[in-house]
């Protein structure tokens, strides 16, 4: 790479990707802003040298700073690798431009040897009801994939999940099940995790109860047979390996942070899976980076499945639960601009919020009404709902223009609302 390399034009271009049609009506609740992507364009004055990056922009590590583009600008790119502070589509685009300069895939950047090349990955889906987790199982089979992490909820009978899931896949297939702490106490979960403990395709419980509750960690994993995972960072990293707070950890962030993260857990034999979500371009710099951390063995989050584009001319190659680690020069992949073009979105870049009424039902016809997902996070929270009762189901309402939805939304709105049916 010449030493002459620099930085001339960094072009931000925001796109609404479509999410697949099942994935659409789940993630109308709590994630539809994850369909807004920043694209960053990192142009050199090497000629066809061009970097792209990505930056989900309603979930994401950190977004691009504006003072980051102009401090890169007329610079080598490659006196910023590492440099977190730039935020995750400027950074990727850096990495997507070194490599390519030096004809070398992302990976060789990390200063670490290779050790895969391939890497595990995972499905993903925020939480939805058994039939619709089934039939995602089966689209992610039929896509190559052998491991599915959903979201396991209060709202939701998880048995009913995890059982409808187990009867359209076969025994290798694997499920992650995250609670985000909505279990809340070692007490609550202890019978829900024994019980899941019996399905065999249940593989890893992540967050269950509240990550700070160190005690209710360890008594959890003298119960249960399925490892746990974190989040990496809390409890505080030494406090986890001192008091054995759980087997394995949750790994995000910009590059340095997560090589920093996957160290240290490689230092203890912990595994881990990388959570990085994002189209094509985030799934690339991912398997990148799980080629050359040892201990990142579970599958990775990436939630590639949710968009029914990946903003790529040549998909990945996703085998047997496992990504293909991109051998091209950079992040090893090419963007396809026509996508851009098509998804290009104006400001303000935010999408409305749906409005929808969601009826949290129970076995015998008790019923809690919400206007929100937060709200019904919030009851969880204070624990007003059951941590995991059998049979227990959300309904989703579209405002179908009738005087009886507005009215009884509009009491949701206040507080939330308990019926009996």
């Amino acid at each position: 790479m010449s030493a002459n390399l620099r930085i001339t034009e960094v072009e931000r271009i925001v796109v609404d990707v479509p999410f697949t049609p099942r994935c659409q009506y789940w993630n109308a609740r709590e994630v539809w802003q994850w369909r807004i992507s920043e694209v960053i364009r990192m142009t050199t004055n090497a000629p066809g040298i061009v970097g792209y990056g990505e930056t989900i922009l309603h979930y994401t590590w950190s977004r691009v700073p504006d003072e980051a583009i102009e401090r890169v600008k007329g610079q080598n790119p490659a006196d910023f690798l590492g440099d977190d502070s730039l935020g995750a589509g400027l950074q990727m685009a850096l990495y997507d431009v070194v490599g390519k300069a030096l004809g070398v895939p992302a990976y060789k950047l990390f200063n670490l040897p290779r050790v895969r090349e391939w890497c595990p990955i995972s499905w993903w889906n925020i939480d939805i009801s058994p039939e619709a987790n089934a039939e995602e199982a089966k689209e992610a089979l039929e896509k190559g994939y052998t491991s599915y992490k959903f979201k396991a909820r209060p709202w939701w009978d998880v048995y009913a999940q995890v059982d409808a899931v187990s009867k359209v896949t076969p025994p290798h297939f694997r499920l992650d099940l995250d609670w985000n702490n909505l279990l809340l106490n070692a007490g609550n979960a202890a019978p829900v995790l024994t019980e899941l403990d019996k399905r065999e395709r249940v593989a890893i419980y992540e967050s269950p109860i509240m990550q700070r509750d160190v005690e209710g960690h360890r008594q959890l994993r003298q119960k249960i047979t399925r490892p746990i995972a974190l989040h990496f960072g809390e409890p505080p990293f030494p406090t986890v390996i001192r008091d054995e707070v759980c087997d394995g950890f949750v790994v995000g962030g910009g590059v340095a942070s997560v090589l920093r993260q996957g160290t240290l857990a490689a230092a203890f034999e912990k595994p881990f899976w990388l959570q990085m979500v994002g189209t094509g371009l985030t799934t690339a710099l991912s398997a990148h980076l799980g080629a050359v951390l040892t201990f990142a063995q579970w599958p990775s989050v990436n939630c590639l499945n949710n968009y029914a584009d990946d903003l790529l001319v040549e998909p990945l190659t996703i085998l047997g639960g496992y990504v293909k680690v991109p051998e091209g020069p950079g992040l090893g992949i090419t963007i396809d601009e026509d996508a851009l073009t098509r998804y290009k979105m104006q400001p303000p870049y935010e999408l409305p919020k749906p409005r929808l009424l969601l009826s949290v039902v129970w076995p015998g016809g008790r019923v809690m009404h919400y206007a929100s997902l937060r709200q019904c996070w919030n009851d969880c929270w204070v624990g007003n709902q059951p941590a995991q009762e059998p049979g227990v189901r959300m309904e989703i309402r579209e405002d179908d223009g009738s005087k009886e939805w507005a009215d009884l939304y509009a009491r949701a709105e206040r507080a939330p609302v308990r019926d009996q049916r």
